[in-house]
């Protein structure tokens, strides 16, 4: 062997081992939970049918109150449980809670990713929170999956190494066993914005997300506004009574990119972005709109607003993905410009009527007139 050749393995030895012991090569938090997916069940000893006995026996939880470990299907007295994502679930009784530790970044900001869907009543709550001070109630009345795939995210910053993050029903039903479905739970570590060059807007092309499943996905609904301080979204504020729904392209026509937005409430689903803008200056606003190839199928329009002047962009969707490009010139009123779309109408997938669905919005840019 060469000396110098002797030398650079050495220099790469070296390297390997300073790394290993920095932790420097450490990836930035992206995946399920300890035991997110419920599949690792408790033992046999620690079931009385399906309810958990014993606060430590769902592995890798905590649990407070009657919380049942169900598996997907029919259920005794006619009910049936949808678990799309695997074999097994918990539902949460009457202010009933599972809960974990997780280890995270102090001041970073984080999205959790969780399926969840009413199982008896209409007015079901599941209560989000993470440490004391931050938390939200997540109405989960309505159904925008008739599969029972609903997927939410819900957003919040690290106060401390290592925060709880707890999943809690803070309902009381008449059936003391009635109460939302738990079945997957995610987090993602949500890096720092980026000005892409050119563009005053943040995350135009949406490429920075909640976690999205990969063995199954109809979409992750983001929570209007008022139920977060934090978005999922990073750059955008989801502003109305309903949620919006992150598509990937994995599972979903995307315009371009990894991933868009599909407004699934009509006037109900808008989302926003507030931008620095010179007053009496003109700008730019360009953006895409189509369908995600998933059945919805009509005719669509999303309406865009900048500062004064808006504008209505058809679009005729035959469900089998596909998109245009529209423009948007405005004049700037202030030295803050809030930029917001949403969808003028309401639609359902063509052959499941109970599966709401609408527009998808890409590619969101603004530049300055020159």
């Amino acid at each position: 062997m060469s000396p110098l050749l002797s030398l650079s393995l050495a220099f790469s030895l070296s390297l390997f081992n300073i790394l290993s012991v920095s932790g420097a090569v450490t990836l930035p938090l992206d995946g399920l939970l300890p035991n997110g997916d419920f599949e690792e069940a408790p033992k046999p000893s620690d079931l009385k049918k399906t309810v958990i006995v014993g606060k430590h026996s769902l592995p890798k939880w905590e649990i407070d109150g009657l919380v049942e470990f169900v598996s997907g299907g029919p259920q005794p007295g006619g009910f049936f449980l949808p678990v799309p994502r695997g074999v097994h679930a918990v539902r949460l009784g009457n202010e009933a809670s599972v809960s974990q530790y997780v280890s995270v970044k102090p001041g970073s900001e984080y999205a959790l990713t969780f399926g969840a869907t009413r199982t008896c009543a209409q007015d079901e709550v599941l209560r989000i929170s993470v440490g004391p001070g931050q938390s939200a109630d997540l109405g989960i009345q309505t159904l925008y999956s008739s599969d029972g795939g609903d997927t939410y995210a819900w957003a919040f910053q690290a106060a401390s190494k290592s925060v709880k993050v707890t999943f809690h029903n803070p309902g009381i039903q008449e059936d003391p066993t009635c109460g939302p479905l738990l079945d997957a739970v995610a987090i993602k570590e949500m890096l720092p914005l980026k000005y892409t060059p050119g563009n005053l807007i943040k995350n135009g092309g949406f490429e920075i997300g909640p976690h999205v499943f990969k063995n199954f996905s109809t979409g992750v609904l983001l929570p209007a506004k008022q139920k977060d301080l934090i978005s999922p979204l990073p750059g955008w504020i989801i502003e109305s009574m309903k949620p919006v729904k992150y598509v990937d392209r994995k599972h979903f026509f995307v315009p371009s990119g990894l991933a868009a937005v599909e407004l699934v409430a009509g006037r109900e689903s808008a989302m926003a972005q507030i931008i620095r803008t010179v007053p009496n200056k003109f700008y730019n606003l360009t953006f895409t709109v189509g369908d995600a190839k998933n059945g919805c199928h009509g005719s669509m329009m999303v309406e865009a607003f900048a500062a004064k002047d808006t504008l209505k962009v058809p679009y005729e969707s035959t469900s089998k993905g596909g998109s245009k490009t529209a423009n948007l010139k405005f004049q700037a009123t202030s030295t803050r410009t809030r930029i917001t779309f949403f969808s003028a109408y309401y639609h359902t997938k063509l052959h499941d009527y109970g599966h709401m669905c609408g527009p998808v919005l890409d590619d969101v840019k603004v530049v300055p007139v020159k």
